[in-house]
């Protein structure tokens, strides 16, 4: 499976953009990360994992903890993907706004 294919499968389930969304400003344990997820700390380690793989989150040891940061510099493959269809958004808007 290539970059971009893993990045865009692991940001497809709405459990893992929520990780994601908690991790954008700062370093998370595990139990942090699973206090407001419906499911079992095993499932939301599972979901971390398949954020790390697709490189959207790093880790670092502290003591006995694993934090976890969001690393941004992975969704810039996805926005560079999206940035393909701005042509198409541009023309719709563009004939819109000449309706009016």
């Amino acid at each position: 499976m290539s970059q971009t294919n893993a990045i865009f499968q692991a940001i497809a389930d709405p459990t893992r953009r929520q990780l994601l969304l908690k991790l954008r400003n700062k370093r998370l344990s595990i139990s942090q990360l699973a206090e407001d997820v419906p499911m079992s700390r095993n499932a939301v380690v599972k979901h971390l994992q398949q954020l790390e793989n697709a490189t959207l989150v790093t880790t670092e040891k502290k003591g006995r903890e694993k934090l976890y940061s969001l690393n941004a510099e992975g969704l810039k493959e996805v926005q560079d993907w999206l940035a393909i269809f701005d042509e198409f958004w541009d023309e719709k808007l563009d004939a819109l706004q000449k309706l009016f």
